[in-house]
């Protein structure tokens, strides 16, 4: 019995998938490697990296034209997020969309996250 295909726990927008694209073919790197970590006062932070290769236990990504890999550690915190690219006359960022994400500190540097549960 074939299994149905497994839905991506991250997604990107058109200008993130842009962006990163963009950024990768000119360090000429292989991936964007997206995480999590304990941090800041408001307990968590998004990371982001560069990455020759995937690890062993990293899910591998394709969305949008272009490949990412997210730290297993970080998958259940990630679960339904979409990184996406903002760019206003003050800025040029990545942020992320995270349905799992119930609060973030005053400065916008980290973030609370609860893990995905099954439905």
């Amino acid at each position: 019995m074939a299994r149905r295909p497994r839905p991506k726990p991250v997604k990107l927008s058109d200008s993130a998938a842009l962006r990163v694209r963009e950024i990768m073919d000119e360090r000429g790197l292989g991936y964007l490697r997206v995480g999590v970590k304990n941090g800041g006062c408001a307990g968590m932070e998004y990371v982001m990296d560069y990455a020759v290769a995937p690890a062993p236990l990293d899910e591998v990504v394709e969305d949008n034209g272009v490949t990412i890999v997210i730290d297993a550690k970080a998958v259940l915190f990630l679960l339904g997020s979409e990184l996406d690219y903002e760019v206003t006359p003050l800025h040029e960022k990545f942020v992320f969309r995270n349905p799992n994400q119930t609060d973030a500190c005053g400065c916008g540097e980290s973030v609370t996250i609860v893990p995905a549960t099954a439905e």
